[in-house]
């Protein structure tokens, strides 16, 4: 592996900063904070999320030099109301859930680290938590976020109109993707496949 998660905390706010710092014009469609004023209030909320039980974020970092590459998250994490006769019940884990809020530093675009860190977190909600769907969404016009789901093995599931308030502040149609429980072990074998075809190096 090329990347590591880690548990995104303040101290990464430098790291944050500069790697968005490289190249704005790459998140158009993505809501990437600018400025340590701006990354320091994301992380904030990404923690405040964490604490109340809706989120799990991370900073993506190099794994040779330690270096900040981007952020990602789980989030909308749901737990159902399974009966108390059900095999699922007790559970603390949550049973579907949202990956979201991913971008990069321009140097580990088009390469494996977007890859490494969807395979990472994919494992995580499907071998660890177990969960029975994991869900995206993307900006209608980020053609490169849909062909990057697509090339996963997501599967397109439509068009939610005015969905959420996008990055350049209008409401934004999403487009919506998902992977269920079933579906995991031939979408881990994809990307195990693909990272094996494409060892590719990664700035920074």
């Amino acid at each position: 592996m090329n990347i590591r998660l880690e548990a995104l905390e303040l101290r990464h706010v430098p790291g944050l900063v500069a790697a968005a710092a490289v190249d704005p014009t790459l998140y158009r469609w993505s809501p990437v904070p600018q400025g340590e004023e701006q990354v320091r209030a994301y992380v904030d909320t990404a923690l405040a999320w964490q604490c109340a039980g809706t989120a799990v974020p991370f900073a993506i970092v190099k794994s040779d030099t330690g270096s900040v590459l981007g952020s990602t998250r789980f989030w909308n994490l749901e737990r159902w109301a399974w009966p108390a006769h059900h095999e699922r019940f007790p559970r603390s884990e949550p049973d579907a859930c949202e990956i979201g809020y991913t971008w990069l530093t321009s140097a580990a675009v088009r390469t494996s680290a977007n890859t490494e860190a969807k395979l990472l977190m994919l494992k995580h909600a499907f071998e660890v938590w177990r969960v029975l769907r994991v869900c995206f969404h993307t900006d209608a016009r980020n053609a490169r976020s849909r062909a990057a789901l697509e090339r996963i093995g997501a599967r397109h599931e439509g068009l939610l109109r005015s969905h959420r308030l996008a990055a350049d502040f209008v409401p934004r149609d999403s487009i919506r993707f998902s992977i269920l429980a079933d579906e995991w072990p031939d979408v881990r074998a994809r990307l195990e496949a693909f990272l094996a075809r494409r060892p590719a190096s990664i700035g920074r």
